[in-house]
C-alpha cells in the first residue's frame, strides 16, 4: 500500500535537481485538461458552465504530449471535464507513459466499466476515482442517483485487473467527519492505494455556491477527521505529503505556489491556476512561468483565494518546505497532524484598496 518505490525515487530525484539548481519555480504537477465536458454536472464544479461550443473541443494528442515535454514535470494530472469521454485518451496515456511520466487519469468512473480494456496497467499509470462521500452523500455531490453503487463496483474492477487506483475527495460544507472516516475504512478495505483529499474550491460558475466551505471551517473539518484517522490507528494512506496534510489542519501558514502545478487545457496554458483563470492563457510554458505576475493571487493578495486551500496551490509549497524542514515533515509523517493545539495565522491581507490585477484574456489557437 502507499506509492510504489519507483515514483518516490523518480520524483526524489527530480526535487533534488531542482534545489540544486536553486530554482526559486519549477512544475511538480502538470494539470492536463484536454476536454471542458462531462457527464455530470456536480454541485461545486463549474467547468461545464461554459458554451457547447467550448465543450465539444478536444485537444490532441499531438499537443499534449508537446506540453508534457515544455513542462517536464514528473507527474501528470489528466482532469477535465471527464477524461474517459475523450476518443483519444487511449493512445495519449500510452504517449505520456512511454515517456515515463507518472499519470494519474482523474475520473467520476462511470464509464470505466465500457472503457478499462483501452488501458494497460502500468507503475506509471493511475485511475483517480471522484468519490465524495459514502452513498447518498456522493450522489448528492454529483447529482446522479446511483452513481455510489457504479463507482465502487468499476472501483473493484480496476483493482482485479491489477490497475493502480487512488480515489479523490473533495469535501463541502455539511461534511461529518464520522462519515468521511466511514468512507475512507470502507476504500481503503477494498484495496485502494491511497486518498487525495482537498476542500471544494468557490467555482464562480458552480451552481451550489452555499456548498463551499470557509478556511476556518475547512480546518476544523480537517482536524476532525484526523482526529478519527489516529484513533483508527492511522489506517488511511495518503497521496499527499505530511506537510500539507498538517496545512490542511491548520498548522501551517503557507503560501500559494500555484506555479508548482501548471494547468494547460484547450485554450492554451492558464494563468494563474486550473481554478481561476482570470490571468486569461498564454501560448508556452516559459511565458507562463515568466510573464505571470504570480503575487497578484493567493489567500490574502486576491479576494477570489481567501477561503482556497486546495492542493494545486499548497501540496507545492508544502514539498518546497519538505526539503526546507525534513525533520519536521518527518515528525508529521510519523505522528499524524496536530488536532489540537493553536492554529497558525492566515496569510495578511494585502490586497485592500489595491485591486487585483485582471490580465487580458490570450487563448492559444
Amino acid at each position: 500500500m502507499g506509492i510504489p518505490l519507483i515514483q518516490q525515487a523518480r520524483i526524489g530525484a527530480y526535487l533534488v535537481k531542482q534545489h540544486l539548481a536553486r530554482r526559486a519555480r519549477y512544475p511538480l504537477v502538470l494539470m492536463l485538461e484536454p476536454l471542458l465536458q462531462c457527464n455530470l454536472a456536480c454541485a461545486g464544479c463549474g467547468k461545464i458552465a461554459h458554451p457547447p461550443q467550448v465543450l465539444k473541443r478536444r485537444m490532441s494528442v499531438e499537443d499534449a504530449v508537446a506540453a508534457v515535454e515544455e513542462c517536464g514535470a514528473p507527474v501528470v494530472s489528466i482532469a477535465g471535464g471527464e477524461p474517459l469521454v475523450h476518443q483519444e485518451m487511449p493512445e495519449m496515456v500510452r504517449a505520456i507513459v512511454a515517456r515515463k511520466r507518472f499519470v494519474y487519469l482523474c475520473t467520476n468512473a462511470l464509464l470505466l466499466h465500457k472503457k478499462i480494456g483501452d488501458y494497460e496497467p502500468s507503475v506509471y499509470f493511475t485511475f483517480s476515482i471522484h468519490l465524495d462521500g459514502l452513498g447518498e452523500r456522493h450522489d448528492q455531490s454529483v447529482r446522479h442517483p446511483g452513481a455510489y453503487e457504479r463507482v465502487v463496483k468499476n472501483i473493484r474492477l480496476a483493482l482485479d485487473r491489477g490497475f493502480r487506483v487512488t480515489i479523490n475527495t473533495t469535501l463541502f460544507a455539511g461534511e461529518n467527519p464520522g462519515d468521511v472516516a466511514e468512507l475512507f475504512d470502507e476504500v481503503m478495505a477494498m484495496g485502494v492505494e491511497g486518498i487525495t483529499i482537498s476542500p471544494g474550491f468557490s467555482y464562480e460558475r458552480a451552481p451550489g455556491q452555499d456548498r463551499f466551505l470557509s478556511r476556518r471551517a475547512s480546518k476544523e473539518l480537517f482536524r476532525g477527521i484526523f482526529r478519527l484517522w489516529k484513533e483508527r490507528g492511522r489506517s488511511w494512506a495518503f497521496n499527499q505529503s505530511s506537510l500539507f496534510l498538517d496545512f490542511l489542519a491548520g498548522n501551517q501558514d503557507y503560501r500559494c505556489t500555484a506555479w508548482s502545478n501548471p494547468t494547460y487545457n484547450i485554450f492554451g496554458w492558464q494563468r494563474p491556476c486550473y481554478l481561476l483563470d482570470d490571468g486569461g492563457y498564454v501560448k508556452t510554458f516559459a511565458e507562463l512561468m515568466e510573464s505571470t505576475p504570480w503575487d497578484q493571487w493567493g489567500t490574502g493578495r486576491n479576494p477570489k483565494c481567501d477561503n482556497c486551500m486546495a492542493h494545486c496551490g499548497y501540496e507545492g509549497t508544502a514539498v518546497n518546505d519538505t526539503f526546507r524542514r525534513p525533520l519536521t515533515a518527518l515528525k508529521v509523517a510519523r505522528r499524524g497532524p496536530d488536532t489540537e493545539g493553536p492554529m497558525a495565522p492566515d496569510p495578511p491581507v494585502e490586497y485592500v484598496d489595491r485591486p487585483p490585477t485582471r490580465l487580458p484574456i490570450r487563448q492559444a489557437s
